[in-house]
């Protein structure tokens, strides 16, 4: 964990006055005075602040219902912050694992321990994320079977080298549809992968375009009936899903 990152889990002081303290020489790691902000320290270490020995608070972990027109980032750009619906001190100190864009909701991580998000966006993880998409044309039984096909032997996205990883597409069972309406126009769709706006453009490569998005599920850790805008701290057994 970066040194400055340590000191505001061990105390009030926010990141910018974190580094001040540091600069003045009043922080020491195993003894000996450390400035550099970006110092990693480890569990082992010992750092103290004028002789006071720091003992970092525990990593936090959430889950929110993304509502639209919000937006996966630290600070309010256009859109507010998912971070504005997270009741806790030092919300903003959190980071999102796994980004949705402002006009897709659904199924949001946000924690302040670095290497749990990083199990949960590796690509090399390969953790599946399940999306409820809406499109603009509805697909016929003969032309789903087609595109499952497709979509599970990887398509060429435009700008792209690769072709995306196996992906598993499946219609949303009548009974279980959002909107009724939307029959053999709303799937569900799995991937391993967050290549920029991915889901979108996988439809694209297919002739077809997304008109809503909502993502349900992060590896087992579902959405379930949390409603829009509400927040819940994970359970241990969540958590340790991806530790």
């Amino acid at each position: 964990m970066r040194l400055d990152k340590f000191i505001c889990k061990s105390t009030e002081l926010t990141r910018t006055e974190a580094k001040k303290v540091l600069k003045s020489g009043e922080v020491r790691v195993n003894g000996d005075v450390a400035k550099n902000a970006a110092m990693q320290v480890h569990e082992n270490n010992t750092v103290t602040i004028d002789g006071q020995q720091l003992t970092a608070r525990g990593s936090r972990y959430y889950i929110l219902h993304k509502v639209v027109d919000s937006i996966c980032s630290n600070v309010d750009e256009g859109y507010p912050s998912v971070l504005n619906f997270i009741e806790v001190d030092k919300a903003f100190d959190l980071h999102i694992a796994g980004r949705l864009d402002a006009d897709t909701t659904g199924l949001v991580l946000l924690t302040d321990d670095g290497r749990w998000s990083h199990n949960v966006i590796s690509p090399k993880k390969q953790c599946q994320k399940t999306y409820r998409v809406w499109l603009r044309n509805a697909i016929d039984d003969d032309k789903l079977a087609v595109l499952v096909t497709k979509f599970a032997q990887g398509l060429q996205l435009q700008g792209e080298d690769s072709l995306t990883r196996p992906a598993i597409l499946t219609r949303v069972a009548e009974e279980d549809l959002l909107d009724e309406q939307c029959y053999k126009s709303e799937v569900l769709l799995t991937i391993t992968e967050g290549k920029y706006h991915q889901v979108k453009r996988m439809f694209a490569a297919v002739g077809n375009r997304v008109v809503g998005l909502h993502r349900e599920q992060i590896g087992k850790i579902v959405l379930g009936d949390l409603a829009p805008g509400e927040w819940r701290a994970l359970s241990p057994d969540e958590i340790a899903l991806f530790s």
